[in-house]
């Protein structure tokens, strides 16, 4: 399979699909059932999902563990049982007196490394089974507590207005955060420390790592002509440390040898002299100046 065949989609996710659904729409397009994405968005999200084709699909993990860039709208005074306006509403509470000072103490509580309670209603498995599945019959649910960063979380708006009858402040925000940080639960603690509950009413992811909203989104209509891939090789000199292999280095590669060549960091990605990835790999951690795979692409 070769590199014309196997590559990234940058999409444009539209609000109510899934992630899952994009990927279901991307396999008759490109005629292949091999395609996965990297980084869930809610249904109620749009931006940015990185979808990858046939071989691409491989670096998928490793794709998701860049940081990303979100612009979000999150309401005061009104809690989900989602922690997004796609929940049902638990509480209410006045949050008129709430000032854009309060706003901004809050919000720098979040900043920085924390520890994060995923919300509960998340695609995290409980004893082999979603937590969203686990709420949804039922059960209450309590996830601990995971390490996070949070780079950015800025207001750029505050506005307050009356939702049937409650007072409530809807605050615009930028964030830039960690891979496993979830922007609902930035909205939930945010409203938790000023004592009047909060949720996210909009999100737009807009970039993950070094890929941004396309210029030209990818077409998911059903008469969509067949879209055009970002090469692998082009996608991993974006994403990672690179190092351009010679013909024997190559040979050894292709068959997954350890090599002595130094790579910066874990995971680096190594080309072939046409450009094309061939795997990534590893400092070795027992042979000062070699390394070893991670994952061997061809």
């Amino acid at each position: 399979m070769n590199a014309l065949t196997s590559g990234l989609l940058l999409v444009d996710k539209p609000a109510g699909w899934t992630s899952h659904q994009v990927v279901g729409r991307v396999r008759p397009l490109l005629g292949t059932r091999k395609v996965g994405h990297a980084g869930t968005l809610d249904p109620m999200a749009t931006g940015v999902l990185v979808v990858g084709v046939n071989r691409a699909t491989r670096l998928l993990g490793h794709l998701a563990l860049h940081d990303k860039d979100y612009v979000a709208t999150m309401r005061l005074g009104v809690s989900t049982v989602t922690d997004d306006a796609e929940g049902q509403i638990i509480d209410r509470v006045d949050a008129s007196a709430v000032s854009d000072a309060d706003i901004e103490t809050a919000m720098a509580a979040q900043r920085g490394d924390i520890e994060q309670v995923p919300t509960a209603v998340s695609a995290i498995k409980v004893d082999g089974k979603r937590s969203y599945a686990r709420v949804r019959a039922g059960e209450q649910v309590e996830l601990k507590a995971r390490p996070v960063h949070v780079d950015r979380f800025d207001a750029t708006s505050v506005r307050r207005l009356k939702v049937d009858g409650t007072g409530v402040v809807d605050v615009d925000c930028l964030v830039t955060c960690s891979s496993g940080t979830y922007v609902r639960a930035l909205a939930r603690d945010v409203g938790a420390l000023l004592g009047v509950g909060g949720h996210l009413t909009a999100l737009r992811r807009t970039r993950v790592g070094p890929f941004v909203l396309p210029e030209h989104p990818v077409d998911l209509s059903d008469d969509a002509p067949r879209p055009t891939l970002v090469a692998m090789g082009v996608a991993a000199r974006l994403s990672f440390p690179v190092i351009d292999l010679d013909e024997d280095q190559e040979a050894a590669v292709r068959v997954g040898r350890a090599l002595e060549v130094p790579v910066p960091q874990d995971p680096t990605a190594l080309l072939d002299p046409d450009g094309d990835l061939l795997a990534l790999y590893r400092p070795d951690p027992d042979r000062a100046g070699w390394s070893r795979p991670v994952c061997v692409l061809v």
